[in-house]
């Protein structure tokens, strides 16, 4: 019986306490693949689940880690085998199925994507949820039309997991990026990653009672929700589109149909939770050749289990800008 390391997360209806146990592989749930975790990372939901936030995990206790990057010990299907290097994230993992913050995670095989060759298993944690995100994103907006030719492309809590790696995408790929952030000391992070210009929240997290304001981003991707996407979508240029994927500000937006149906803007959902597994893969495929992203280390810090409490608390209070990275121990 092999018993391993994982982050434990209890919950009573007084307090949520955190602790590092020592579980055995045979408490896992079932499922084709089981695999030796080496990497995982720190994202908002994660946070969410680890201080019993509602809306992410429902039992507890519960090991959080909506990522995980590792190498298979065994497998009872045909789409991987021992010894495969792969990637999970989303789904259900991390959420109410043991996570990336075990040294072990057991799940599905339509869960599981074999790493690209061009990605290291530590690279493709950095990127994370949180990357893949910002990809589909960009990916979404291409499908709808967006060039770099268009013009510039507004990118929401750009210091943030997904808005840095967007800003970092969309400069590698040639677009002119504009990174909108509350934090004013994080301006030259976010030019070295490729931002032409770098704007306070403040400019758009006012409100405005007009339905429409003069267009000035050709196409735009938000991650905070909330007032300052509803200014986004009355300043978007005419076919302008504006991708969706976070509401760390509020879920809620107004909007009249006026920029719609006068300038024929679009809003572009996002998941990256549920997607076809087929669709996660080309992504990751894609972030490992032509979207290769040279700069994610500008944007990472690494720790350990027994720093993932520390980092919760920093992310919940808007303290961490770019990405965290979880390492487990070599077995």
């Amino acid at each position: 019986m092999t018993t391993f390391r994982a982050f434990w997360v209890e919950k009573t209806e007084s307090e949520v306490s955190h602790q590092i146990v020592e579980r055995s592989i045979d408490d896992l749930p079932e499922g084709e693949v089981l695999i030796r975790v080496a990497f995982s990372s720190v994202n908002y939901k994660d946070a969410m689940s680890a201080t019993g936030l509602p809306g992410v995990t429902k039992h507890y206790p519960h090991t959080p880690g909506i990522d995980a990057a590792g190498t298979v010990v065994n497998s009872t299907s045909s789409d991987v085998s021992a010894g495969d290097e792969v990637i999970c994230v989303g789904f259900d993992l991390g959420m109410n199925t043991p996570g990336g913050y075990g040294e072990y995670i057991r799940v599905p095989a339509k869960w599981v994507t074999k790493k690209p060759a061009g990605l290291s298993l530590r690279d493709s944690m950095v990127i994370g949820t949180a990357g893949l995100t910002a990809a589909l994103c960009v990916d979404k907006l291409q499908r709808m039309g967006a060039a770099p030719a268009d013009g510039p492309v507004l990118v929401t809590g750009a210091t943030g997991g997904v808005g840095s790696i967007a800003v970092c995408l969309l400069a590698t790929l040639g677009y002119e990026t504009i990174a909108l952030s509350g934090k004013n000391d994080q301006a030259a992070l976010l030019k070295s990653l490729g931002a032409d210009l770098v704007i306070p929240r403040v400019a758009l997290a006012e409100s405005d009672k007009r339905p429409m304001l003069a267009p000035e981003y050709a196409h735009a991707i938000d991650c905070v929700g909330g007032e300052i996407l509803t200014n986004v979508i009355k300043r978007l240029s005419p076919q302008g589109s504006v991708a969706i994927c976070g509401l760390v500000a509020s879920p809620v937006f107004s909007a009249t149909v006026l920029p719609f149906i006068l300038r024929g803007v679009n809003v572009l959902g996002i998941d990256s939770v549920e997607i076809p597994i087929s669709l996660k893969s080309q992504i990751w495929q894609r972030l490992a050749d032509q979207w290769q992203l040279t700069k994610l280390p500008l944007l990472t810090s690494e720790i350990q289990l027994d720093g993932l409490s520390a980092a919760f608390e920093d992310i919940l209070a808007g303290r961490v800008s770019g990405r965290i990275l979880v390492r487990h121990d070599p077995a």
